[in-house]
């Protein structure tokens, strides 16, 4: 099987991979990663605040995102939207959402409940007497958290905040149930184009190794570093 691999196959297409597969792929992990990141701070400090009805409404949001398939809610978004946004709007027509936003969303919402127990696990690894000493300092609760505690646990948390955007640049590749070309789709279009499915699926399997590997090697230095700072 190998006596035959054709890497010219591989050579011509990488303009192709790479402009425009990883360059989306990429793109997508920053957006989502960033806004799951927000999203879950927010939804860390709903779930300790305390509030009765906030603190539950953000641990149910949490349990059942932790607790479906990703394909299935990428699946959900973009083909029942449509008609939930034509029901509550009484269009006749489904709203026209569109893959890539659709692919957006579902991965930021969808990662936010991993950031959230990240970021809560950060939170409360701060010590009490600090925020204790920003309340005698006559700090109120979102100045303690900005100034005090948020600042420390995005420290101590970071390298789990980078493992889990590992984890998501690899789910990106379950765009292809939207048709969107991402650097996996792009390389199962050259393979189904050019017939060469071996070469392309391990040259894909093959970079897909070198990013993430390189990427937990760095993640694994930055949490020694963290360390010996605490």
């Amino acid at each position: 099987m190998l006596s035959n691999f054709d890497f010219s196959v591989i050579l011509k297409s990488l303009p192709y991979l790479f402009g425009q597969g990883m360059v989306f792929t990429l793109s997508l992990t920053a957006m989502a990663a960033a806004g799951g990141v927000v999203i879950g701070t927010l939804l860390a400090m709903a779930r300790l605040s305390g509030i009765p009805g906030v603190w539950h409404l953000a641990k149910g949001y949490v349990e059942l995102c932790r607790s479906l398939p990703l394909v299935l809610v990428i699946f959900w978004f973009y083909f029942l939207v449509p008609y939930i946004g034509a029901y509550v709007t009484g269009s006749s027509t489904p709203i026209q959402v569109g893959a890539f936003p659709s692919a957006l969303i579902t991965f930021t919402a969808f990662e936010a409940a991993y950031f959230a127990e990240i970021m809560r696990a950060g939170i409360q690894s701060i010590p009490k007497g600090q925020t204790a000493a920003a309340s005698a300092l006559g700090m109120n609760y979102w100045q303690t958290m900005s100034n005090v505690v948020l600042p420390q646990a995005f420290r101590n948390m970071l390298p789990l905040l980078l493992t889990q955007t590992i984890v998501l640049f690899q789910d990106t590749s379950l765009v292809y149930v939207l048709s969107l070309t991402d650097f996996m789709g792009a390389a199962s279009k050259v393979a189904q184009r050019d017939g060469r499915l071996v070469e392309m699926y391990i040259f894909a399997a093959i970079v897909y190794f070198a990013i993430c590997f390189s990427a937990s090697f760095l993640v694994r230095r930055l949490q020694r570093r963290v360390a010996i700072i605490r």
